[in-house]
């Protein structure tokens, strides 16, 4: 038996098990299990796939940068974020990848226009490093915009002006998940017409607070689950080669 999981702290929220389990009926793959693993300190990751003999692991909060310090080598693309999602083990030595990069980029370019030049991107923790770095690829200035002092815009700031200049706004907050359903980030969401594409991170619900009143004024909007499943998909691709 092949053996892969995810590791975080809480993880019973992933959504890796139930798409790897889809994913292992589909292609009638039998000789391979994928569990979620709740580990709170990261100093135990070695003892915890030799215990569970495992060959790949998908990493999530908590853990993306504390992973690091036991890699033994690492993807120019997890370097460029200093975060690890994916890691390969190859006789008891684990190799880190990202595919947050590769996860974003291919869901959000097929939605891209001429409009799609400038950028407002909601929140600064760790997603948004991931969507700043696949802007600058595509050559789509952006602005952040964050309850802190440090991003370009604070939400009291930000004017109908703002997001007029700007017909690319992406949710990187957990403002809409399961655990927060009623709330999304405070714009003038009356200024978003139908030139304006809107990309919430979050995937469940399908649509949040976020997406639905920008949808309301004419947005396309997109949210997170093509992200997720891209991914998954990068890091079965890196196990397999």
């Amino acid at each position: 038996m092949r053996n892969f999981g995810v590791i975080g702290f809480p993880i019973k929220h992933s959504f890796s098990p139930g798409y790897f389990a889809s994913k292992f009926k589909d292609l009638s793959i039998t000789d391979c299990s994928y569990s979620a693993f709740e580990l709170e300190d990261i100093a135990n990751i070695k003892k915890l796939i030799r215990d569970n003999s495992l060959i790949g692991l998908n990493v999530t909060m908590p853990h993306k940068q504390g992973i690091i310090h036991y890699l033994d080598g690492i993807s120019n693309d997890a370097v460029a974020l200093n975060a690890v999602n994916t890691v390969r083990v190859i006789d008891d030595k684990l190799y880190g990848y990202n595919t947050d990069l590769y996860g974003f980029r291919n869901s959000l370019t097929p939605l891209l226009s001429s409009n799609h030049v400038k950028a407002l991107i909601f929140g600064t923790g760790g997603s948004s490093s991931a969507v700043k770095f696949v802007l600058s690829q595509l050559g789509i200035a952006y602005k952040s915009v964050s309850r802190n002092s440090g991003a370009d815009y604070t939400y009291e700031s930000l004017t109908e002006e703002v997001i007029v200049d700007n017909k690319l706004l992406i949710n990187t907050t957990p403002l809409g998940m399961h655990h927060k359903l009623d709330e999304c980030v405070t714009i003038p969401y009356d200024a978003i017409t139908n030139d304006d594409l809107c990309y919430d991170l979050v995937y469940t619900p399908a649509e949040t607070l976020f997406l639905k009143k920008c949808k309301e004024h004419g947005a396309s909007i997109k949210n997170g689950l093509q992200m997720l499943e891209l991914q998954a998909d990068k890091s079965w691709e890196i196990w397999n080669m």
